[in-house]
């Protein structure tokens, strides 16, 4: 077949009227705005990128409590607890004489916890036109929806991890009532400063090691219960991370700290991490820093049910194809909640 010679367009006057308007230059293509010459088609010229660029994020609730998958569509989750008792208690109420004619009996008080759970929805929605485009561009629409709603699911369970769901009446990681307060060490030196910027690196070990005793202490020591996970917003960490103890010292504080804290000397292997919920999550919008024992005794957060396709359905009113996804999520389940403490004000 022949070509029809529709000439060239006068790329000048279109930057021309392109800086009048102040919009991008518009190629006329049509036989009124066209001379003589060659033409070609602009899309020809184009590189493609194929990378699609998703939302910048930070998900970090995986690392910062035990997720226990499976469940189904419970409405609760029940914890059960044992408390021990005995008659003179357990120091001298047992000692016991030949001639005596009874015996302490040890008694045993048992208590149901009880954890909500809150069923998740969504759907995507996809054209069939869309759908039939998708086969000229290479990319998959319904694909790129579901990274979508991954992003959804995974921000609401890390709100749900660190905070909790307020409209709801549930509590996270950073601000049970029930955990203990305690407020960051002063630097006289500095105005009485209590932030980390303004102390040395033994104040900030001071500070840690504070958290980590005042939470075992409540334990009675258990060395099972010694805290082993630290988390703090990602000014603070940065700045331990990549100050040195000294000018002329090749460790950063945060080495020192991983090797000098009172957890390690017991036989806990210490982490200390970041997150952007700790930043203001103190009271009056105070940093915080949680100090806490992250083991699945101790608390945990259940997939009940994790993000499932439930059905998908044509939609002929509409023109599209329907899917619908749900799950079952639980409350964070804080067990023992004297292996918490948090400190504000660093």
């Amino acid at each position: 077949m022949a070509f029809k010679n529709v000439g060239t367009f006068d790329l000048g006057k279109a930057a021309t009227q392109s800086a009048r308007t102040g919009n991008a230059a518009v190629f006329n293509m049509d036989a009124a705005g066209i001379a003589s010459g060659e033409a070609f088609l602009t899309s020809e010229l184009e590189k493609r990128d194929m990378l699609v660029r998703t939302p910048l994020t930070s998900l970090t609730y995986s690392r910062d409590i035990p997720i226990r998958v499976g469940g189904g569509w419970a409405e609760f989750i029940s914890a059960m607890q044992v408390g021990f008792g005995i008659t003179g208690g357990s120091e001298d109420g047992i000692v016991h004489s030949g001639g005596a004619n009874g015996i302490p009996m040890v008694q045993a008080d048992f208590s149901k916890g009880l954890f909500k759970t809150h069923m998740i929805a969504t759907g995507t929605r996809v054209m069939w036109i869309d759908m039939q485009r998708g086969n000229m561009t290479g990319r998959n629409m319904d694909s790129l929806l579901r990274d979508g709603l991954r992003m959804t699911y995974d921000k609401h369970m890390e709100a749900n991890a660190y905070v909790g769901i307020a409209r709801y009446g549930t509590t996270g990681l950073l601000n049970n009532p029930d955990v203990t307060i305690m407020e960051a060490s002063s630097n006289k030196a500095a105005d009485s400063s209590t932030a980390w910027k303004d102390k040395t690196p033994d104040q900030i070990l001071q500070d840690v090691n504070d958290a980590i005793l005042a939470g075992w202490e409540r334990c009675e020591y258990d060395l099972e219960a010694v805290p082993n996970h630290i988390i703090m917003p990602y000014e603070q960490y940065n700045y331990i991370a990549t100050t040195k103890v000294t000018d002329l010292a090749e460790k950063t504080i945060l080495t020192f700290l991983l090797e000098n804290n009172v957890a390690k000397k017991n036989g806990s292997d210490l982490f200390i991490g970041a997150t952007s919920w700790c930043k203001g999550a103190g009271e009056d919008k105070a940093d915080r820093m949680a100090v806490y024992c992250n083991k699945e005794r101790y608390l945990a957060m259940d997939e009940l049910v994790p993000l499932t396709r439930a059905m998908t359905s044509t939609n002929t009113n509409d023109f599209c194809y329907d899917t619908a996804y749900a799950g079952n999520i639980s409350e964070v389940e804080v067990f023992y909640d004297q292996t918490i403490t948090y400190m504000d004000g660093i």
